[in-house]
């Protein structure tokens, strides 16, 4: 850039700026009346065409009132006396008169032509409700069912289950709530956060159940019909069932005369389902990785599937679906088919820190449309049975009966890892857990027995693992010796062959000491899913931590740290103190010549296991804890067992026996013989090109 635009740039920006500054300021009266002046004018053009209710209107509603009585529907209250409809309608906090609606001038056209508007919402609403019409007003109240697990509120407007509310668990805490001990029963819906909905369709019209009051019938203390009563004699109702002893509300469609209003050839009815999954823990960050969109195929195949949990997503599926159900970390609402649903559109949108108002109260929001088998000239044309409880495993299991002829799969609600992770937790780790829980203990040192039982079990491959590593130091010399005698990157298969013939001499396997490391993993993963999946952990305290499902903060810091969160776990500050001594423990017992980087590497995986873990359950952390202190004590007792000495006795021992070789060695060593002919051969060749 040279002097001269430089210049001209600068010149540019006076200009603009003086032209800003001397611009004149604006006269905030002048504006006010320059806007009073607007809205005047704006008043007299809107006088030109107020709207109004026609004569052929005003009878309509005449007939609308005199079949349907009081109408009060979206801010419109009509009345019929002697044949004609009469009443006032609420916009913006003012009332008008039906009389007034009729009229061509107004004071204030905006509100008039509001008023219509709304008016003739309510006509159009009445026309498209045609045999349903007599049930789209009413009051708005609930019935309650409750059995010894669950009471449920089912609301007159819809017929929907409006709040079920789980007996025996209770929602989190905050500190303050602790301080002042209160506490209030797990709400797993309630009106602000569940709706669902039937809507049946004729050949011209649909009718959606969310827009109609229905009247309780048949009232039991574990059972009642919600009904509408329609033109000519037809009947639509939902009944609902509480299951004794269980949380399973069973929903019935019942109806009669309903070919009358519905054409037979309609075979499908559309049902759709919104809910927003409700935060139930103090863990907020696990929990809402823990909570999903789930369906199963329907089928006899284990076939579950969810949508993402992080994120937000979108998925249609084509084959019927058995089940759909919106899971959070501890609790569940299900609702099961007794036939199927005919595919469905799903979606989850997760909720943002910073951009949702809703981000501390729910989780996720999911949304399901569907559609269900349908006749309406069945009396009983489709049911289904809601869940709505805890994610425990034993319970869900013993759910399948409900299904008589496929398993149903609940369990898989229970977030207990990949197959072979959830055979170990689901064939070991549950029945140890649950018979140590008999002796009622506190869950702390039903853990801690656990955990300690656990180990005992893989003493053996601990030992044996620790075994193999002695024997891999002891031999490290002798292998020095042998890199030092074949420097030369061509000797690398009679290296090789060297190294293997040293541990075959000393009956040394340089995989010893990974194997037994590698079969213990299955384990350790396992318990990893089952810790924060474990309902019984939820409440209970234990030390210092008030709820071992959640972590526990008791440090809390005055900013927030990228995936470490706000606050410190006191469990996993010890589970981490405890990883470095046992890093440098196991460090001790490796080679001296291990690179320096690698071992800097091993001290910080401890590190990153903090970061990760500061937000999980304090019975994960608190787990790992006790277990790494009993493998450093499993350490040192080996040491004691396992003498160098009595190592290289045996070691030497072996070497004077002879080795019969196995097929692999023999295939391994013809194999290294053919290679280093073949450089031989290869050398020799060269060799002889030079000489020409």
């Amino acid at each position: 850039m040279d002097k001269n635009t430089v210049i001209g740039m600068l010149l540019m920006c006076a200009v603009i700026f003086g032209f800003m500054y001397f611009q004149p300021k604006e006269d905030p009266q002048q504006n006010k009346q320059q806007k009073a002046t607007t809205e005047n004018t704006t008043n007299q053009a809107t006088n030109a065409s107020v709207d109004t209710l026609t004569a052929e209107e005003m009878t309509l509603l005449d007939t609308l009132t005199a079949k349907n009585g009081n109408i009060t529907l979206e801010g419109v209250s009509l009345t019929n006396e002697g044949g004609k409809a009469s009443g006032i309608v609420k916009i913006d906090n003012k009332s008008l008169s039906l009389a007034a609606l009729t009229m061509a001038k107004s004071d204030d056209p905006r509100t008039q032509n509001l008023a219509v508007q709304a008016v003739k919402k309510v006509i159009s609403k009445y026309a498209q409700a045609s045999a349903f019409s007599g049930n789209l007003t009413g009051e708005e109240k609930t019935e309650s069912l409750e059995n010894d697990s669950i009471k449920i509120e089912i609301s007159t407007k819809g017929a929907m289950i409006s709040r079920a509310t789980l007996k025996g668990y209770k929602a989190y805490r905050t500190q303050e709530d602790y301080k002042n001990n209160k506490s209030v029963p797990v709400e797993i819906i309630n009106p602000e956060n569940n709706d669902y909905s039937f809507t049946l369709n004729s050949n011209t019209q649909r009718y959606d159940t969310r827009d109609f009051f229905f009247s309780p019938e048949a009232k039991t203390d574990s059972s009642v019909t919600m009904s509408m009563n329609l033109e000519g004699g037809a009947k639509w109702s939902l009944r609902y069932t509480l299951v004794p002893r269980t949380y399973m509300v069973r929903m019935e469609v019942l109806q009669s005369g309903m070919d009358k209003v519905i054409p037979t050839n309609i075979s499908n009815m559309d049902f759709a389902w919104h809910q927003k999954i409700k935060r139930q823990e103090a863990g907020k960050q696990f929990e809402e990785r823990n909570s999903a969109l789930y369906w199963k195929i329907q089928g006899e195949n284990d076939d579950v599937d969810n949508l993402s949990e992080n994120g937000s997503k979108e998925e249609t599926v084509q084959e019927r679906i058995k089940w759909f159900s919106g899971k959070s970390q501890f609790f569940s609402t299900a609702l099961i088919a007794n036939q199927a649903f005919n595919g469905a559109k799903l979606s989850s949108t997760a909720y943002e820190q910073g951009k949702s108002k809703e981000y501390d109260t729910y989780l996720k929001d999911i949304n399901v449309t569907s559609t269900v088998e349908y006749n309406s000239q069945s009396p009983a044309p489709a049911s289904f049975y809601f869940y709505f409880g805890p994610n425990r495993y034993a319970l869900l299991s013993s759910y399948d009966k409900f299904s008589p002829n496929e398993d149903l799969h609940l369990t898989r609600l229970v977030s207990l890892g990949w197959t072979l992770f959830r055979w170990i937790n689901s064939g070991i780790v549950m029945p140890v857990f649950n018979w140590l829980c008999k002796f009622g203990w506190s869950l702390g040192i039903v853990i801690l027995v656990l955990t300690i039982l656990l180990k005992l079990a893989l003493w053996p491959l601990t030992y044996k693992s620790y075994l193999s590593q002695a024997k891999m130091k002891i031999l490290q010399p002798d292998i020095a010796a042998i890199n030092e005698k074949y420097p030369d990157p061509n000797d690398a298969m009679k290296k090789q062959q060297k190294t293997m013939e040293l541990y075959k001499q000393a009956g040394a396997n340089p995989m010893g000491g990974c194997l037994p490391m590698l079969l213990q993993m299955p384990f350790l993963i396992a318990m990893f899913w089952f810790f924060p999946s474990s309902i019984d952990l939820r409440g209970q305290s234990f030390l210092w931590a008030p709820d071992l499902s959640a972590p526990d903060a008791i440090i809390s810091l005055p900013f927030s740290i990228p995936l470490l969160g706000d606050h410190l776990s006191i469990f996993c500050l010890l589970m981490t103190a405890t990883n470095i001594g046992y890093t440098y423990l196991n460090m001790q017992s490796q080679s001296s010549s291990q690179m320096p980087g690698m071992k800097w590497m091993m001290y910080l995986m401890p590190l990153m296991f903090l970061v990760f873990f500061n937000t999980y359950a304090a019975g994960l952390s608190y787990y790992y804890f006790v277990s790494l202190l009993i493998t450093i004590i499993q350490t040192y007792l080996t040491r004691m067992m396992v003498k160098e000495e009595k190592v290289r006795a045996v070691m030497a021992e072996n070497a004077k026996k002879p080795k019969k070789k196995s097929g692999f060695m023999a295939r391994l060593e013809e194999a290294q013989r053919q290679q280093l002919e073949q450089q031989k051969r290869a050398k020799g060749g060269n060799n002889s090109k030079r000489r020409r």
